[in-house]
């Protein structure tokens, strides 16, 4: 028997324009008013402006400006470009790439809703009848559900802390949740069209990150449809994989053809598959705890739904099941593991969450709230008091933690961004009056106060502290200050040990120019040291007839240390 008995009143929509609202309050804040962040915010963010502002070779073999990157695919950095090039001239380079992050999101975020609306539409997830009628209609309730999906997805920590980065996870996620959006469609009702939209999803994750998650997803669909689906079968194998194979593969010729001799393609296969290794203790260690919190509070929910309708484990629960084994079996396989990889995971769990939300017991809702209303309100809080402490000086002790951790930072005021915060802190206390007051039986009553809070949570952060921010992670100041001390006449640098972060942020801001493969040594060399705090520590020997120009480091990272030399005449 079917674990769900609900009345109409319980697949009350959420209007249109508050779930727009609520996706654009998640992924505007940090757009503007920032540079490029020291992480893969950076380096992709150097990919994107190389290609812009450079050579064919450039556009096909992803690098920051002559550091090569072999483990990245190109697409996410084409867009960039684009935009860059569109852009660029009005927005300045960096707003302008970092418009990337709304279109990936955008694409994830619809691809999410449609596959939770498929999936819940079908007859065997809807609710059982009721004796006197009153159930909800199969759109009323896939709508419902889908719109539960997208809460889920936009409360997953993971999700916020990758999704606003100029780099290739954000594109990732958006491209496994499309994916999972045409297997649902072909699924439901095979046919070439949704077969060939599954194999170009496909396709265009293998350019977007690599062919190792694609693979895996994959063959974990062609295992489904052999297995329970055999009606999908012949359009997967006569559709869906020549056109994912022959996406990647015209970039992989192009890059033969354009570049003879290069070994961008070569290099590119390679780091895919030293990517792979046996499992190992550390691995499923690592990927246990990071799940915890990186998918909260979908995986709890999506647990709960595999147990509820564990008797009838139909397409809205083994498609998504299926799937997230598949994802979870390449990431035990993964030699060591990063958390962004782990990002395929959660449009599948949404999507499987969704369909427990009408399952859950009164008891569990409610603690589902009570966490969220207590753990992010605090959080709010406390960044509200962070904020009060840096612009007044009190508490004191807690201005002093603030400065302390970056140095020479001057506080300054921003009316538009405190109007803002406080609009956004007091829309959380309304919703909190409504979910807890009026206790509505709508499904996604459970996950409201989640996506709220974490909402409310990132916007403080991006107005209140986002100058903060910008100044502890920024490579601004310190590549000003270098700026100064080049020579008016030098011709290129070279460097030894400098990051992928760091370089393309001194190319951009500070308008340095690198070495590339095959040139000649440059007048000039910066040399990056790291690890500095640790014991015993010690500044790398330099050989050469050098001079120094300029040493120095960035106000709020005592690790880094960077000197700039000059290569004098024999």
């Amino acid at each position: 028997m079917k674990p769900v008995r609900l009345p109409a009143a319980a697949t009350l929509a959420l209007p249109r324009w508050g779930l727009v609202a609520l996706c654009l309050l998640y992924i505007l804040p940090g757009i503007l008013r920032r540079d490029p962040w020291k992480t893969d915010d950076a380096a992709g963010f150097g990919i994107m402006w190389t290609m812009a502002h450079g050579s064919l070779a450039d556009w096909l073999s992803p690098n920051i400006v002559g550091m090569m990157m072999p483990n990245e695919a190109p697409l996410a950095f084409w867009i960039g470009a684009v935009l860059i090039k569109l852009f660029g001239w009005l927005l300045t380079d960096a707003v302008a790439a970092r418009i990337s992050t709304l279109i990936f999101f955008s694409i994830g975020a619809v691809a999410v809703w449609r596959t939770a609306f498929v999936l819940g539409r079908r007859n065997e997830a809807q609710p059982l009848k009721l004796a006197f009628g009153g159930q909800p209609a199969a759109i009323d309730y896939g709508r419902t559900l889908a719109d539960g999906a997208l809460l889920i997805y936009l409360a997953c920590l993971g999700l916020l802390l990758r999704s606003h980065e100029t780099a290739t996870p954000a594109l990732h996620v958006s491209l496994v949740a499309v994916a999972f959006y045409a297997s649902a469609c072909l699924f439901d009702k095979p046919a070439i069209r949704s077969a060939t939209g599954l194999g170009a999803s496909i396709g265009l994750l293998v350019l977007a990150r690599g062919w190792t998650v694609p693979v895996a997803l994959l063959v974990g669909l062609l295992a489904l449809a052999a297995i329970r689906y055999r009606d999908a079968l012949r359009q997967l194998i006569t559709v869906a994989v020549p056109v994912a194979i022959a996406i990647p593969l015209l970039w992989l010729l192009a890059l033969r053809t354009l570049l003879p001799g290069s070994e961008v393609a070569d290099a590119w296969l390679a780091a895919n598959l030293k990517l792979l290794s046996l499992p190992k203790l550390s691995t499923i260690s690592f990927i246990g705890k990071t799940l915890v919190w990186y998918s909260w509070p979908a995986w709890p929910i999506a647990a709960w739904a595999v147990w509820a309708w564990r008797s009838q484990m139909t397409l809205h629960v083994i498609l998504n099941v299926s799937g997230i084994l598949a994802l979870m079996t390449i990431s035990l396989f993964t030699n060591s593991p990063k958390d962004h990889e782990l990002l395929s995971l959660l449009p599948p769990l949404a999507v499987l969450a969704t369909f427990g939300l009408p399952t859950l017991k009164r008891g569990a809702i409610n603690a589902i709230d009570w966490f969220s209303v207590m753990t992010l309100s605090a959080i709010a809080g406390f960044i509200w008091l962070g904020w009060i402490a840096k612009q007044t000086g009190w508490p004191a002790q807690l201005a002093r933690n603030v400065f302390k951790l970056a140095p020479g930072f001057q506080p300054e005021f921003n009316l538009f961004a405190v109007v803002v915060a406080l609009t956004t802190s007091i829309g959380w206390l309304l919703l909190l009056r409504w979910r807890l007051g009026r206790r509505p039986s709508v499904l996604w009553r459970a996950v409201v106060l989640s996506t709220g809070g974490l909402v409310l949570c990132w916007l403080l952060l991006m107005t209140l502290w986002l100058p903060w921010l910008n100044y502890a992670q920024s490579y601004a100041g310190v590549a000003g200050e270098m700026r100064q001390h080049l020579p008016s006449n030098y011709r290129c640098v070279d460097t030894i040990d400098l990051g992928s972060a760091q370089r393309a942020s001194f190319a951009y801001l500070g308008e340095l120019r690198f070495s590339h493969p095959g040139d000649a040594p440059c007048d000039l060399l910066l040399v990056q040291d790291d690890g500095l705090r640790k014991r015993g520590a010690q500044m790398k020997k330099i050989e050469g007839n050098l001079s120094l120009l300029w040493q120095g480091r960035r106000a709020a990272d005592r690790h880094e240390f960077y000197r700039l030399y000059q290569r004098n005449a024999p």
